[in-house]
């Protein structure tokens, strides 16, 4: 499944407009994580390689993964399909999981001068040039869950908003991620940070990721087009089965013009 925005028209790329993509792609249909995709990278019809193929499919030119569950911080490239994928995890010795990372098309690489930087295990920044002295900073972010422990949660929040504070003001600014929260449909409340299209009700994740939203003059891109839930929702909960929003693509409000459009490709769950 994957997140699509279609925005942000860019010369130095000679595709346009730029396709990004939100990570919910790493379904078990798919293979756990992009381990094996690593381990088997050689042969790019297999479904090692199907998060690059699934990319490819939808003609993604930049995507944010979560939950790559690989060690350390390094890159690699699927010639099959295409792509160069970019990851932070947790150190080697310790259990593999969260990690997050980019991938990009391995042809859009000669315009991107600087590599991405991992923060840590949940968020990775690479600043992009858009055009003549124009850049745009991307995140890709992987939120605590809602169980996580008070500090855990604290500790992303912190670092985001750093992260969002040293953001070039002339930057356009790209949040992607799995955020695990549920922002609900309070636009009244949330004037300019949400639309009229959320989904479902709000939860504490989903107040923290609103008031940060709110702080730095963010919305919520998934919450303003109109559009069916199955477009719009990314996981569905394994008792309930209801299906939730938790997969997001923020920027800042004055540039929401430049968004074209935000909906859910759900691939292989179709």
């Amino acid at each position: 499944m994957v997140v699509k925005t279609v925005g942000w028209s860019s010369t130095s790329f000679r595709q346009l407009p730029l396709r990004l993509s939100s990570p919910t792609l790493l379904t078990p249909e798919m293979g756990k994580d992009l381990e094996k995709v690593v381990q088997k990278l050689s042969a790019p019809h297999t479904p090692d390689a199907l998060v690059a193929l699934e990319l490819a499919r939808y003609n993604i030119d930049i995507a944010a993964l979560s939950e790559t569950r690989l060690h350390g911080e390094d890159s690699l490239s699927e010639v099959g399909a295409g792509y160069t994928f970019f990851w932070k995890g947790v150190p080697e010795g310790t259990c593999r999981n969260h990690g997050v990372g980019f991938a990009v098309k391995s042809k859009l690489l000669q315009h991107i001068p600087e590599s991405p930087i991992g923060i840590n295990e949940r968020l990775m920044t690479w600043r992009i040039p858009l055009a003549k002295e124009r850049f745009a900073t991307l995140i890709s972010a992987y939120a605590p869950t809602l169980d996580a422990k008070h500090n855990i949660k604290e500790d992303f929040y912190r670092a985001l908003d750093a992260i969002i504070q040293k953001t070039p003001a002339t930057d356009r600014l790209i949040l992607m991620g799995d955020l695990n929260a549920r922002v609900g449909t309070e636009h009244l409340v949330w004037p300019k940070v949400i639309g009229q299209h959320g989904v479902g009700k709000m939860n504490h994740n989903g107040l923290r990721l609103l008031s940060l939203c709110a702080e730095h003059q963010l919305v919520i891109t998934n919450t303003i087009f109109q559009m069916k839930n199955r477009l719009k929702t990314t996981w569905q909960h394994p008792r309930s089965k209801h299906w939730h929003l938790l997969d997001y693509v923020i920027v800042r409000q004055k540039d929401r013009k430049d968004v074209l459009t935000t909906r859910v490709m759900r691939g292989v769950l179709d």
